[in-house]
Protein backbone atom coordinates (compact mmCIF):
# COMPACT_ATOMS: atom_id res chain seq x y z
CA UNK A 1 0.00 0.00 0.00
CA UNK A 2 1.34 3.47 -0.78
CA UNK A 3 1.84 5.72 2.00
CA UNK A 4 -0.51 8.31 2.54
CA UNK A 5 1.65 11.94 2.39
CA UNK A 6 1.27 15.54 2.62
CA UNK A 7 2.08 17.59 -0.60
CA UNK A 8 4.76 18.91 1.71
CA UNK A 9 6.37 15.60 2.01
CA UNK A 10 5.99 14.51 -1.40
CA UNK A 11 7.88 17.61 -2.83
CA UNK A 12 11.00 17.21 -0.43
CA UNK A 13 10.91 13.56 -1.12
CA UNK A 14 10.82 13.95 -4.91
CA UNK A 15 13.81 16.76 -4.42
CA UNK A 16 15.77 13.89 -3.01
CA UNK A 17 15.08 11.20 -5.06
CA UNK A 18 16.55 13.78 -7.71
CA UNK A 19 19.80 14.49 -6.16
CA UNK A 20 19.24 17.71 -4.45
CA UNK A 21 21.55 18.63 -1.89
CA UNK A 22 21.41 22.47 -1.48
CA UNK A 23 18.08 24.56 -1.39
CA UNK A 24 18.30 28.61 -1.06
CA UNK A 25 15.06 30.43 0.19
CA UNK A 26 13.89 33.74 1.72
CA UNK A 27 11.31 31.84 4.19
CA UNK A 28 7.83 32.99 3.61
CA UNK A 29 4.47 31.59 4.74
CA UNK A 30 3.21 29.67 1.77
CA UNK A 31 5.76 27.21 1.92
CA UNK A 32 6.31 27.13 5.46
CA UNK A 33 5.19 22.99 5.61
CA UNK A 34 7.85 22.18 2.90
CA UNK A 35 10.94 23.57 4.65
CA UNK A 36 9.54 21.71 7.49
CA UNK A 37 9.61 18.59 5.59
CA UNK A 38 12.78 19.08 4.27
CA UNK A 39 14.16 19.44 8.08
CA UNK A 40 12.14 16.23 9.01
CA UNK A 41 12.31 13.89 6.50
CA UNK A 42 15.75 14.86 4.47
CA UNK A 43 17.69 16.77 7.33
CA UNK A 44 21.05 16.45 4.63
CA UNK A 45 19.46 18.73 2.10
CA UNK A 46 20.56 22.29 3.29
CA UNK A 47 18.28 24.65 3.49
CA UNK A 48 20.02 28.01 3.15
CA UNK A 49 17.98 31.23 4.53
CA UNK A 50 19.49 34.10 2.23
CA UNK A 51 18.69 38.01 2.39
CA UNK A 52 16.98 38.50 -0.35
CA UNK A 53 14.72 36.83 -3.48
CA UNK A 54 17.12 37.67 -5.99
CA UNK A 55 20.09 36.90 -3.90
CA UNK A 56 18.43 33.27 -3.12
CA UNK A 57 17.53 32.73 -6.87
CA UNK A 58 21.08 33.79 -8.00
CA UNK A 59 22.57 30.93 -5.90
CA UNK A 60 20.34 28.08 -7.41
CA UNK A 61 21.78 30.02 -11.14
CA UNK A 62 25.21 29.95 -10.15
CA UNK A 63 24.47 25.86 -8.36
CA UNK A 64 23.30 24.82 -11.75
CA UNK A 65 26.14 26.45 -13.74
CA UNK A 66 29.15 24.67 -11.54
CA UNK A 67 27.10 21.38 -11.22
CA UNK A 68 24.75 21.14 -14.74
CA UNK A 69 22.10 20.24 -12.17
CA UNK A 70 19.12 22.70 -11.40
CA UNK A 71 19.44 24.60 -8.41
CA UNK A 72 16.62 24.55 -6.60
CA UNK A 73 15.10 27.80 -4.96
CA UNK A 74 12.17 28.84 -2.86
CA UNK A 75 10.23 31.91 -2.75
CA UNK A 76 6.63 33.29 -1.44
CA UNK A 77 4.14 34.93 -3.48
CA UNK A 78 4.88 37.70 -5.05
CA UNK A 79 6.56 39.95 -3.98
CA UNK A 80 8.75 37.04 -3.27
CA UNK A 81 8.98 35.96 -6.37
CA UNK A 82 8.87 38.97 -8.37
CA UNK A 83 12.26 39.81 -6.42
CA UNK A 84 13.33 36.30 -8.25
CA UNK A 85 12.86 37.43 -11.34
CA UNK A 86 16.02 39.00 -12.46
CA UNK A 87 17.71 35.90 -11.57
CA UNK A 88 15.24 33.46 -13.56
CA UNK A 89 16.04 35.78 -16.23
CA UNK A 90 19.89 35.19 -15.87
CA UNK A 91 19.42 31.44 -15.86
CA UNK A 92 17.01 31.89 -19.26
CA UNK A 93 19.94 33.93 -20.78
CA UNK A 94 23.32 31.83 -19.40
CA UNK A 95 21.21 28.57 -20.05
CA UNK A 96 21.49 27.22 -16.63
CA UNK A 97 19.44 24.57 -15.27
CA UNK A 98 17.21 26.14 -12.45
CA UNK A 99 14.06 25.47 -10.52
CA UNK A 100 12.18 28.16 -9.03
CA UNK A 101 9.75 27.07 -6.48
CA UNK A 102 7.07 29.44 -5.87
CA UNK A 103 4.43 29.33 -2.94
CA UNK A 104 1.29 30.87 -3.78
CA UNK A 105 -1.88 31.47 -2.24
CA UNK A 106 -4.35 29.10 -1.31
CA UNK A 107 -6.76 27.20 -4.05
CA UNK A 108 -9.96 29.16 -3.14
CA UNK A 109 -8.22 32.48 -2.96
CA UNK A 110 -7.28 32.51 -6.32
CA UNK A 111 -8.75 35.24 -9.50
CA UNK A 112 -9.74 37.13 -5.81
CA UNK A 113 -7.35 39.53 -5.85
CA UNK A 114 -5.89 37.88 -2.59
CA UNK A 115 -2.69 39.65 -0.47
CA UNK A 116 0.43 38.85 -2.51
CA UNK A 117 -0.93 36.92 -4.89
CA UNK A 118 -0.19 37.18 -8.78
CA UNK A 119 -0.47 35.04 -12.51
CA UNK A 120 2.79 33.71 -12.09
CA UNK A 121 2.36 31.52 -14.89
CA UNK A 122 2.13 34.39 -17.05
CA UNK A 123 5.16 36.97 -15.57
CA UNK A 124 6.94 33.72 -15.69
CA UNK A 125 6.19 32.49 -19.26
CA UNK A 126 9.03 34.93 -21.78
CA UNK A 127 11.90 33.54 -19.44
CA UNK A 128 11.53 30.08 -18.46
CA UNK A 129 11.43 26.95 -20.32
CA UNK A 130 8.45 25.90 -18.43
CA UNK A 131 5.86 27.43 -16.15
CA UNK A 132 3.49 25.36 -14.41
CA UNK A 133 1.08 25.59 -11.63
CA UNK A 134 0.76 22.21 -9.48
CA UNK A 135 -3.27 21.75 -8.17
CA UNK A 136 -2.93 18.25 -7.27
CA UNK A 137 -0.60 17.24 -4.35
CA UNK A 138 -0.74 13.65 -6.06
CA UNK A 139 0.60 15.47 -9.38
CA UNK A 140 3.77 16.31 -7.90
CA UNK A 141 6.08 13.53 -8.34
CA UNK A 142 4.93 14.13 -12.08
CA UNK A 143 5.53 17.72 -12.35
CA UNK A 144 9.10 17.64 -10.19
CA UNK A 145 10.39 15.24 -12.55
CA UNK A 146 9.19 17.20 -15.76
CA UNK A 147 11.03 20.08 -13.96
CA UNK A 148 14.10 18.54 -13.91
CA UNK A 149 14.08 16.71 -17.54
CA UNK A 150 13.48 20.29 -18.84
CA UNK A 151 15.46 22.24 -17.07
CA UNK A 152 18.90 19.84 -18.14
CA UNK A 153 17.70 18.33 -21.79
CA UNK A 154 18.72 20.38 -24.69
CA UNK A 155 19.81 23.80 -24.15
CA UNK A 156 19.35 24.02 -20.16
CA UNK A 157 17.44 26.99 -18.48
CA UNK A 158 14.87 27.57 -15.57
CA UNK A 159 11.90 26.32 -14.56
CA UNK A 160 8.83 27.78 -12.44
CA UNK A 161 6.55 25.84 -10.50
CA UNK A 162 3.80 27.69 -8.38
CA UNK A 163 2.48 25.65 -5.77
CA UNK A 164 -0.83 26.81 -3.71
CA UNK A 165 -0.68 26.62 -0.06
CA UNK A 166 -3.13 23.89 0.65
CA UNK A 167 -1.73 21.34 -1.98
CA UNK A 168 1.52 21.70 0.43
CA UNK A 169 -1.13 20.60 3.01
CA UNK A 170 -3.14 17.85 1.14
CA UNK A 171 -2.81 14.01 1.62
CA UNK A 172 -2.27 11.89 -1.38
CA UNK A 173 -1.21 8.49 -1.93
CA UNK A 174 0.73 7.99 -4.82
CA UNK A 175 4.14 6.76 -5.37
CA UNK A 176 7.59 8.23 -5.52
CA UNK A 177 9.03 9.30 -9.69
CA UNK A 178 12.14 8.28 -10.66
CA UNK A 179 15.15 10.17 -10.96
CA UNK A 180 15.18 12.17 -14.12
CA UNK A 181 17.90 11.29 -16.74
CA UNK A 182 18.36 13.83 -19.46
CA UNK A 183 17.44 13.04 -22.77
CA UNK A 184 19.87 13.07 -25.40
CA UNK A 185 20.09 14.50 -28.75
CA UNK A 186 22.64 11.59 -30.27
CA UNK A 187 25.66 12.10 -31.80
CA UNK A 188 26.94 13.01 -35.51
CA UNK A 189 26.54 10.37 -38.00
CA UNK A 190 29.44 9.27 -39.59
CA UNK A 191 28.61 11.46 -42.75
CA UNK A 192 28.49 14.60 -41.02
CA UNK A 193 31.35 13.97 -39.04
CA UNK A 194 32.73 13.31 -42.72
CA UNK A 195 31.36 16.46 -44.00
CA UNK A 196 32.95 18.92 -41.37
CA UNK A 197 36.40 17.54 -41.44
CA UNK A 198 36.18 17.78 -45.30
CA UNK A 199 35.18 21.43 -44.88
CA UNK A 200 38.14 21.59 -42.28
CA UNK A 201 40.92 20.16 -44.87
CA UNK A 202 39.68 22.80 -47.32
CA UNK A 203 39.84 25.55 -44.53
CA UNK A 204 43.28 27.77 -44.55
CA UNK A 205 42.10 30.01 -41.28
CA UNK A 206 39.70 27.88 -39.32
CA UNK A 207 38.31 28.63 -36.05
CA UNK A 208 36.96 26.43 -33.09
CA UNK A 209 34.31 28.60 -30.79
CA UNK A 210 32.94 26.66 -27.75
CA UNK A 211 30.75 27.66 -25.04
CA UNK A 212 27.58 27.13 -23.49
CA UNK A 213 26.46 25.08 -20.40
CA UNK A 214 26.94 21.72 -19.53
CA UNK A 215 30.43 20.78 -20.07
CA UNK A 216 31.79 17.88 -18.14
CA UNK A 217 35.31 17.15 -17.84
CA UNK A 218 35.61 14.75 -20.73
CA UNK A 219 34.16 17.00 -23.25
CA UNK A 220 36.52 19.26 -22.02
CA UNK A 221 40.04 17.09 -22.30
CA UNK A 222 37.95 16.08 -25.97
CA UNK A 223 37.81 19.26 -27.78
CA UNK A 224 41.24 20.27 -26.47
CA UNK A 225 42.36 16.97 -27.99
CA UNK A 226 41.29 18.21 -30.91
CA UNK A 227 42.20 21.40 -30.98
CA UNK A 228 45.76 20.35 -30.22
CA UNK A 229 45.84 17.51 -32.35
CA UNK A 230 44.79 19.39 -35.88
CA UNK A 231 46.70 23.10 -34.69
CA UNK A 232 43.05 24.84 -34.86
CA UNK A 233 43.01 28.01 -32.58
CA UNK A 234 39.87 28.17 -30.30
CA UNK A 235 38.19 30.09 -28.82
CA UNK A 236 35.52 30.91 -26.21
CA UNK A 237 32.61 32.65 -25.87
CA UNK A 238 31.86 35.38 -23.13
CA UNK A 239 32.08 34.45 -19.65
CA UNK A 240 32.69 30.74 -20.89
CA UNK A 241 36.53 31.26 -20.32
CA UNK A 242 37.21 28.11 -18.24
CA UNK A 243 36.30 25.55 -20.83
CA UNK A 244 39.76 25.92 -22.29
CA UNK A 245 43.16 25.97 -20.32
CA UNK A 246 44.71 28.96 -20.92
CA UNK A 247 48.45 27.84 -21.48
CA UNK A 248 47.55 25.79 -24.61
CA UNK A 249 48.99 26.81 -27.80
CA UNK A 250 45.44 26.51 -28.75
CA UNK A 251 43.76 29.07 -26.68
CA UNK A 252 43.62 32.51 -28.04
CA UNK A 253 41.03 34.05 -25.98
CA UNK A 254 37.62 34.96 -25.42
CA UNK A 255 34.03 36.96 -27.54
CA UNK A 256 32.24 38.89 -26.38
CA UNK A 257 31.79 42.37 -24.23
CA UNK A 258 35.13 44.12 -23.71
CA UNK A 259 36.71 41.41 -26.34
CA UNK A 260 40.28 41.99 -27.70
CA UNK A 261 39.98 43.88 -30.69
CA UNK A 262 42.94 42.06 -32.53
CA UNK A 263 41.00 39.03 -32.06
CA UNK A 264 37.71 39.99 -33.88
CA UNK A 265 39.73 41.30 -36.95
CA UNK A 266 41.37 37.60 -37.22
CA UNK A 267 38.28 36.07 -36.58
CA UNK A 268 36.46 38.41 -39.26
CA UNK A 269 38.90 36.64 -41.46
CA UNK A 270 38.56 33.47 -40.65
CA UNK A 271 37.32 31.45 -43.85
CA UNK A 272 36.09 28.00 -41.44
CA UNK A 273 34.09 28.28 -38.22
CA UNK A 274 32.80 25.79 -35.87
CA UNK A 275 30.40 26.93 -33.59
CA UNK A 276 30.16 24.19 -30.48
CA UNK A 277 27.66 23.98 -27.56
CA UNK A 278 26.39 27.62 -27.94
CA UNK A 279 24.61 29.82 -29.80
CA UNK A 280 25.51 32.81 -32.17
CA UNK A 281 24.01 35.62 -30.21
CA UNK A 282 23.81 39.46 -30.01
CA UNK A 283 26.61 39.17 -27.63
CA UNK A 284 29.02 36.19 -29.01
CA UNK A 285 29.03 38.12 -32.24
CA UNK A 286 29.75 41.38 -31.00
CA UNK A 287 32.37 42.80 -33.92
CA UNK A 288 33.88 45.84 -32.54
CA UNK A 289 33.34 48.40 -29.75
CA UNK A 290 31.35 47.71 -26.69
CA UNK A 291 27.43 46.43 -28.04
CA UNK A 292 27.64 46.30 -31.45
CA UNK A 293 26.09 42.53 -31.59
CA UNK A 294 25.61 40.48 -34.48
CA UNK A 295 28.74 42.34 -36.34
CA UNK A 296 31.13 39.54 -36.19
CA UNK A 297 29.89 37.91 -39.34
CA UNK A 298 27.81 38.99 -41.74
CA UNK A 299 23.89 38.58 -41.31
CA UNK A 300 22.15 36.42 -42.00
CA UNK A 301 24.87 34.59 -44.60
CA UNK A 302 28.23 34.75 -42.92
CA UNK A 303 31.41 34.61 -45.55
CA UNK A 304 32.90 31.70 -43.65
CA UNK A 305 31.57 28.47 -43.74
CA UNK A 306 30.09 27.64 -40.54
CA UNK A 307 29.09 24.72 -38.64
CA UNK A 308 27.06 25.37 -36.18
CA UNK A 309 26.67 22.64 -33.31
CA UNK A 310 24.23 22.34 -30.48
CA UNK A 311 21.61 20.07 -28.25
CA UNK A 312 18.90 22.21 -29.08
CA UNK A 313 17.06 22.28 -32.31
CA UNK A 314 15.76 25.78 -31.48
CA UNK A 315 19.09 27.50 -31.76
CA UNK A 316 20.18 25.91 -35.38
CA UNK A 317 19.93 28.65 -37.95
CA UNK A 318 17.97 30.86 -35.86
CA UNK A 319 19.60 33.87 -36.73
CA UNK A 320 22.41 32.76 -38.90
CA UNK A 321 22.41 30.89 -42.06
CA UNK A 322 24.88 28.52 -41.47
CA UNK A 323 26.21 25.49 -44.10
CA UNK A 324 25.74 22.82 -41.75
CA UNK A 325 23.66 22.86 -38.69
CA UNK A 326 23.61 20.01 -36.62
CA UNK A 327 22.09 18.69 -33.31
CA UNK A 328 24.62 16.75 -30.68
CA UNK A 329 24.73 16.00 -27.53
CA UNK A 330 27.94 18.34 -26.64
CA UNK A 331 29.98 14.86 -24.97
CA UNK A 332 29.13 13.03 -28.01
CA UNK A 333 29.76 15.43 -30.41
CA UNK A 334 33.44 16.72 -28.88
CA UNK A 335 33.97 13.13 -28.59
CA UNK A 336 33.59 12.17 -32.41
CA UNK A 337 36.18 14.93 -32.86
CA UNK A 338 38.94 13.61 -30.62
CA UNK A 339 38.66 10.01 -32.23
CA UNK A 340 38.81 11.34 -35.73
CA UNK A 341 42.12 11.09 -37.62
CA UNK A 342 43.25 14.89 -37.88
CA UNK A 343 43.58 16.68 -41.05
CA UNK A 344 46.85 17.63 -42.55
CA UNK A 345 47.52 21.62 -40.79
CA UNK A 346 50.67 22.99 -42.28
CA UNK A 347 48.15 25.55 -44.08
CA UNK A 348 47.12 27.30 -41.06
CA UNK A 349 50.28 26.90 -38.45
CA UNK A 350 51.04 30.64 -39.22
CA UNK A 351 47.60 31.49 -38.72
CA UNK A 352 48.14 29.80 -35.35
CA UNK A 353 50.28 31.00 -34.49
CA UNK A 354 48.89 34.94 -35.24
CA UNK A 355 46.32 34.37 -32.80
CA UNK A 356 47.92 32.89 -30.26
CA UNK A 357 50.36 35.82 -30.29
CA UNK A 358 47.69 38.96 -29.98
CA UNK A 359 46.37 36.46 -27.27
CA UNK A 360 49.89 37.07 -25.32
CA UNK A 361 49.95 40.44 -25.98
CA UNK A 362 46.53 41.08 -24.47
CA UNK A 363 47.18 39.48 -21.72
CA UNK A 364 50.76 41.31 -20.78
CA UNK A 365 50.16 43.57 -17.92
CA UNK A 366 50.06 47.51 -19.15
CA UNK A 367 49.88 50.26 -17.69
CA UNK A 368 47.37 51.21 -15.31
CA UNK A 369 46.27 54.87 -13.88
CA UNK A 370 46.57 55.03 -10.12
CA UNK A 371 48.24 53.92 -7.51
CA UNK A 372 47.23 50.39 -7.67
CA UNK A 373 48.33 48.39 -10.81
CA UNK A 374 45.38 46.20 -11.31
CA UNK A 375 47.19 43.97 -14.36
CA UNK A 376 49.85 43.09 -11.64
CA UNK A 377 47.31 42.54 -9.02
CA UNK A 378 45.47 40.04 -11.28
CA UNK A 379 48.63 38.05 -12.36
CA UNK A 380 49.75 37.81 -8.74
CA UNK A 381 46.53 35.90 -7.59
CA UNK A 382 46.92 33.68 -10.66
CA UNK A 383 50.24 32.99 -9.13
CA UNK A 384 48.75 32.57 -5.58
CA UNK A 385 45.81 30.86 -6.46
CA UNK A 386 45.24 27.32 -6.99
CA UNK A 387 44.19 25.91 -9.97
CA UNK A 388 40.56 25.23 -9.00
CA UNK A 389 40.02 28.75 -7.25
CA UNK A 390 36.62 29.81 -8.63
CA UNK A 391 36.44 33.23 -9.25
CA UNK A 392 33.19 35.17 -9.69
CA UNK A 393 32.23 38.39 -11.38
CA UNK A 394 29.93 41.01 -11.55
CA UNK A 395 28.53 43.38 -13.93
CA UNK A 396 30.86 46.19 -15.32
CA UNK A 397 33.48 47.96 -16.64
CA UNK A 398 35.80 46.97 -13.25
CA UNK A 399 35.40 43.26 -14.92
CA UNK A 400 37.18 43.58 -17.57
CA UNK A 401 40.38 43.90 -15.38
CA UNK A 402 39.55 40.13 -14.31
CA UNK A 403 38.51 39.09 -17.67
CA UNK A 404 41.75 39.87 -19.65
CA UNK A 405 44.35 39.08 -17.08
CA UNK A 406 43.19 36.23 -14.94
CA UNK A 407 43.67 33.31 -16.67
CA UNK A 408 41.84 30.01 -16.36
CA UNK A 409 43.30 26.37 -16.24
CA UNK A 410 40.52 24.17 -14.72
CA UNK A 411 37.06 23.79 -15.75
CA UNK A 412 34.48 25.24 -13.40
CA UNK A 413 36.48 27.90 -12.34
CA UNK A 414 34.25 30.96 -13.75
CA UNK A 415 31.34 32.36 -13.10
CA UNK A 416 29.40 35.37 -14.11
CA UNK A 417 26.30 36.49 -15.67
CA UNK A 418 25.50 36.58 -19.51
CA UNK A 419 22.68 38.60 -18.93
CA UNK A 420 24.13 41.65 -17.67
CA UNK A 421 22.50 41.22 -14.24
CA UNK A 422 24.28 43.52 -11.18
CA UNK A 423 24.64 41.86 -7.98
CA UNK A 424 25.00 38.52 -9.15
CA UNK A 425 28.55 37.91 -8.11
CA UNK A 426 28.58 38.05 -4.32
CA UNK A 427 25.65 35.07 -4.06
CA UNK A 428 27.28 33.33 -6.79
CA UNK A 429 30.32 33.09 -4.99
CA UNK A 430 28.01 31.99 -1.63
CA UNK A 431 26.92 29.12 -3.76
CA UNK A 432 30.25 28.01 -4.62
CA UNK A 433 31.71 27.86 -1.48
CA UNK A 434 28.91 26.13 -0.22
CA UNK A 435 28.89 23.44 -2.78
CA UNK A 436 32.88 23.23 -2.44
CA UNK A 437 34.32 24.48 0.91
CA UNK A 438 37.34 23.55 0.12
CA UNK A 439 38.05 25.58 -3.19
CA UNK A 440 39.38 29.21 -2.51
CA UNK A 441 36.50 31.31 -3.80
CA UNK A 442 37.51 34.95 -4.73
CA UNK A 443 34.51 37.41 -5.74
CA UNK A 444 35.61 40.65 -7.94
CA UNK A 445 32.45 43.24 -7.49
CA UNK A 446 32.49 46.74 -8.43
CA UNK A 447 31.04 49.00 -5.82
CA UNK A 448 27.83 49.51 -7.99
CA UNK A 449 27.12 45.99 -8.46
CA UNK A 450 27.83 44.97 -5.06
CA UNK A 451 25.45 47.40 -2.87
CA UNK A 452 23.07 45.21 -4.94
CA UNK A 453 23.42 41.96 -3.12
CA UNK A 454 25.80 43.41 -0.08
CA UNK A 455 23.33 42.06 2.02
CA UNK A 456 24.09 38.46 1.54
CA UNK A 457 27.35 38.65 3.28
CA UNK A 458 25.54 38.49 6.52
CA UNK A 459 24.43 34.59 4.55
CA UNK A 460 27.95 33.93 4.27
CA UNK A 461 28.79 34.74 7.81
CA UNK A 462 25.91 32.80 9.00
CA UNK A 463 26.90 29.52 7.03
CA UNK A 464 30.71 29.83 7.13
CA UNK A 465 30.84 30.42 3.70
CA UNK A 466 34.35 32.06 3.80
CA UNK A 467 34.79 33.90 0.21
CA UNK A 468 37.20 36.53 -0.53
CA UNK A 469 35.46 39.45 -1.92
CA UNK A 470 37.60 42.30 -4.07
CA UNK A 471 35.65 45.16 -4.24
CA UNK A 472 36.83 48.00 -7.15
CA UNK A 473 36.08 50.86 -5.30
CA UNK A 474 36.03 54.09 -8.17
CA UNK A 475 32.84 55.39 -6.48
CA UNK A 476 30.86 55.24 -10.02
CA UNK A 477 28.68 53.58 -11.73
CA UNK A 478 31.55 52.57 -14.46
CA UNK A 479 30.22 51.23 -17.68
CA UNK A 480 27.58 54.01 -17.32
CA UNK A 481 30.23 56.51 -17.02
CA UNK A 482 31.57 55.23 -20.04
CA UNK A 483 28.18 55.44 -22.45
CA UNK A 484 28.49 58.97 -20.89
CA UNK A 485 31.71 59.67 -22.06
CA UNK A 486 30.77 58.33 -25.40
CA UNK A 487 27.30 59.07 -26.10
CA UNK A 488 27.02 62.59 -23.86
CA UNK A 489 30.10 64.29 -24.45
CA UNK A 490 30.97 63.43 -21.17
CA UNK A 491 27.83 64.99 -19.26
CA UNK A 492 27.57 63.02 -16.18
CA UNK A 493 24.04 62.04 -15.13
CA UNK A 494 23.71 60.18 -12.37
CA UNK A 495 26.81 57.61 -12.61
CA UNK A 496 28.77 59.45 -9.48
CA UNK A 497 28.38 57.45 -5.98
CA UNK A 498 28.52 58.47 -2.50
CA UNK A 499 29.11 54.96 -1.08
CA UNK A 500 29.12 53.52 2.73
CA UNK A 501 32.22 52.57 4.41
CA UNK A 502 33.02 49.01 2.73
CA UNK A 503 35.67 48.33 5.34
CA UNK A 504 33.19 49.13 8.37
CA UNK A 505 29.67 47.79 6.98
CA UNK A 506 31.73 44.28 6.23
CA UNK A 507 32.93 44.46 10.46
CA UNK A 508 29.52 45.13 11.03
CA UNK A 509 28.33 41.55 9.10
CA UNK A 510 31.19 39.87 11.14
CA UNK A 511 33.27 39.29 8.61
CA UNK A 512 37.14 40.61 8.05
CA UNK A 513 37.35 43.40 6.35
CA UNK A 514 40.69 45.61 4.67
CA UNK A 515 41.18 48.22 2.73
CA UNK A 516 44.27 48.62 0.06
CA UNK A 517 45.27 52.06 -1.84
CA UNK A 518 48.12 51.30 -3.13
CA UNK A 519 49.70 47.82 -4.95
CA UNK A 520 52.17 46.68 -2.46
CA UNK A 521 49.41 46.37 0.48
CA UNK A 522 47.04 43.68 -1.99
CA UNK A 523 49.28 40.73 -1.42
CA UNK A 524 49.69 40.73 2.67
CA UNK A 525 45.68 41.87 2.87
CA UNK A 526 45.07 38.93 0.72
CA UNK A 527 46.94 36.42 2.67
CA UNK A 528 45.46 37.94 5.94
CA UNK A 529 41.88 37.02 4.30
CA UNK A 530 42.98 33.67 3.19
CA UNK A 531 43.76 32.90 7.03
CA UNK A 532 40.86 35.11 8.78
CA UNK A 533 38.17 31.91 9.06
CA UNK A 534 35.96 34.06 8.06
CA UNK A 535 34.70 35.55 4.67
CA UNK A 536 36.64 38.66 4.16
CA UNK A 537 36.29 41.62 2.37
CA UNK A 538 39.18 43.84 0.33
CA UNK A 539 38.00 47.30 -0.38
CA UNK A 540 40.29 48.59 -3.23
CA UNK A 541 40.16 52.03 -3.76
CA UNK A 542 40.80 52.70 -7.54
CA UNK A 543 41.44 55.43 -9.49
CA UNK A 544 38.39 56.69 -11.56
CA UNK A 545 40.82 56.84 -14.11
CA UNK A 546 41.51 52.84 -14.45
CA UNK A 547 37.97 52.54 -15.62
CA UNK A 548 38.34 49.91 -17.71
CA UNK A 549 41.37 47.47 -19.18
CA UNK A 550 41.80 49.09 -22.49
CA UNK A 551 41.49 53.25 -22.01
CA UNK A 552 41.21 55.60 -19.18
CA UNK A 553 38.68 58.19 -18.64
CA UNK A 554 41.32 60.78 -20.24
CA UNK A 555 41.50 58.37 -23.20
CA UNK A 556 37.64 58.38 -23.73
CA UNK A 557 37.59 62.42 -23.50
CA UNK A 558 40.45 62.89 -26.07
CA UNK A 559 39.07 60.13 -28.49
CA UNK A 560 35.45 62.65 -28.60
CA UNK A 561 37.59 65.79 -28.36
CA UNK A 562 39.65 64.01 -31.66
CA UNK A 563 36.35 63.72 -33.44
CA UNK A 564 34.88 67.11 -33.35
Amino acid sequence: MVEKRKGSEILADELKLNGADLVYHVPGESFLCALDALGVRHPDIRAISCRHENGAAQMAEAYGKLTGRPGIAFVTRSPGATNAVNAVHTAYQDSSPMILIVGQVKRGLMEREAFMAYDFRTMFAPMTKWVAQIDDAARIPEFIQRAYQTAMTGRMGPVVLVIPEDVLEDEASVPPGKPSVPASAGNPSPERLESIFGMLAEAERPLLIVGGSGWTEAARDNVQAFATANNVPVVTTFRRRDIIDHRLPCYVGEIGIGSNPALLTHIKNADFVIMCNDSLSDVNTIGAGYMEGFTLFNIPVPKQKVVHVTSSFAELNRVFQVDLALLADNDGFTAALAAHAPVAHEVWAGWTAALRETFEIETRPGPCPGAIDLPQIMKWLRQRLPEDAIVTNGVGAYATWSQRYFAHYRLHTQLGPISGSMGYSLPAAISAKLLYPGRVVVDFVGDGCYQMSSEELATAVQYGANVIVVLFNNNMYGTIRIHEENRLQGRVNGTQLVNPDFYALAKAYGAHAERVTVTDDFAPAFERCLDAGKPALIEMCVDQEAIHSRYSLTDLRNRRKAKH
